[in-house]
């Protein structure tokens, strides 16, 4: 594979001193003020994810783009195949993520539609333009999904995963898996145990929920297909029977922490901002703090 440590930020070959070092995180278009008032707290070079919303523009992505790398953080916009009508769009949105952003990395899903906009049905569809190296990117993200998916058996989800790896390889690219986010260690763990036995040594980032809301957190845990029964969420250290409250990762990436080991292979986590990206920010420097 690939070598993708010049172009995903941080160097990979040893692991962590706290489990949050070298983290990730996700925002949309629409965050940008979000982003500003967040930055102070931010790490340089911290890689961002712009989500591919629809009823976004590509004004709107690109825009964000740029104010991640003006703001000294690392852009990675996302592709959303199915919702790309036309070959022309994703040259277009490549080529101006690396012009006006610096965009050295994206990261590419399917999508939620069911029928494709456009000639793009699929992660691979995209990879196998040649665009993504035309426009000169330099690492690619994929989706992991510990906890399976909707459409797909498991042993689809990892033929699936191991094609898009191999073609990134193929054309030069370094791969990135960044997994669905979850409430739960175990299927993290037990996800990368097998994904090493496969052979697959791709740099990993696990999807953790940034502090948010309880309703906000089940909401998107029903959306995304995520794993949310009480016995769960009381692991996590909600009770759903009291929705009215907040709840922080401090259980999941404690036992993340506890449990990752040099078997797992390169591993940081990616902070989805369910409860903002100021509050995310805030609770990844006070774990920071803590565990110093």
């Amino acid at each position: 594979m690939v070598d993708p440590s010049e172009a995903l930020h941080p160097a990979w070959a040893t692991m962590p001193a706290i489990v949050t070092d070298g983290y990730s995180l996700e925002m949309t278009a629409k965050d940008f003020d979000a982003l500003h008032a967040a930055a102070p707290g931010i790490a340089a070079e911290t890689p961002v994810a712009i989500t591919f919303l629809p009823g976004e523009t590509i004004d709107a992505r690109v825009a964000a783009a740029a104010a991640v790398r003006r703001l000294g953080f690392e852009p990675m916009p996302h592709l959303s195949a199915r919702r790309i009508a036309t070959h022309a769009e994703l040259d277009t949105m490549l080529g101006r993520a690396v012009d006006e952003a610096g965009a050295r990395r994206a990261f590419i899903v399917a999508g939620d539609p069911p029928e494709p906009a456009g000639p793009f049905a699929d992660t691979l569809s995209i990879i196998r333009t040649g665009l993504l190296e035309k426009h000169g990117f330099r690492a690619v993200g994929v989706a992991g999904h510990p906890e399976g998916h909707p459409n797909m058996d498991e042993a689809g989800l990892w033929a699936a995963l191991e094609a898009k790896l191999a073609a990134l390889d193929e054309r030069g690219l370094g791969a990135l898996i960044v997994t669905q986010f979850g409430f739960d260690a175990d299927p993290f763990i037990a996800w990368l145990e097998q994904l090493r036995a496969r052979g697959i040594m791709a740099p990993v980032r696990i999807g953790v929920p940034g502090p948010a809301g309880i309703k906000t957190l089940l909401r998107f845990a029903a959306r995304c297909g995520v794993g949310a029964s009480a016995a769960v969420m009381t692991k996590y250290g909600v009770s759903i029977t009291q929705l009215l409250g907040r709840a922080g990762p401090d259980k999941l990436v404690d036992a993340l922490a506890a449990r990752l080991t040099p078997a797992h292979g390169p591993v940081r986590l990616h902070f989805y901002p369910f409860g903002g990206l100021v509050n995310t920010v805030e609770w990844i420097n006070g774990y920071q703090a803590r565990a110093h």
